[in-house]
C-alpha cells in the first residue's frame, strides 16, 4: 500500500487490524506507542537491526524482555515477549 503512503498490520487470525497513516499536526517525536507480543523478541530486534532499523533500548520489566523502534513515519513501536504468567502477591 506504498502508493498511499500507510502501513497495515494483520494481527492474529481476523482479531485486529492496525492502520498508520502519516500526520503533519503531531509532535516530532513522542512516548505515545502500541505494544506488540512476540513469541521470540531477540528474533525481532535482530532481524529490525540487520535491516538497519536503529533499535531503542528500554527499562527492562521483570519476565518481559523489549526494546523500541520507530516505524518508517516515526511512531513508536514497543516489542515484547512475556517469558511467564505475573502472579499476584499473596
Amino acid at each position: 500500500m506504498a502508493q498511499f503512503k500507510l502501513v497495515w498490520f494483520a494481527v492474529g487470525e481476523g482479531e485486529m487490524e492496525l492502520h498508520f497513516l502519516p500526520a503533519t499536526d503531531r509532535p516530532a517525536e513522542n512516548d505515545q506507542h502500541i505494544c506488540l507480543m512476540v513469541d521470540d523478541v531477540d528474533a525481532y530486534r535482530h532481524r529490525l537491526s540487520v535491516a538497519g532499523v536503529p533499535i531503542i533500548e528500554a527499562e527492562p520489566i521483570p519476565l518481559r524482555p523489549r526494546f523500541f523502534c520507530r516505524d518508517p513515519f516515526g511512531n513508536l513501536v514497543e516489542f515484547t515477549t512475556l517469558l511467564s504468567e505475573y502472579h499476584p502477591a499473596q
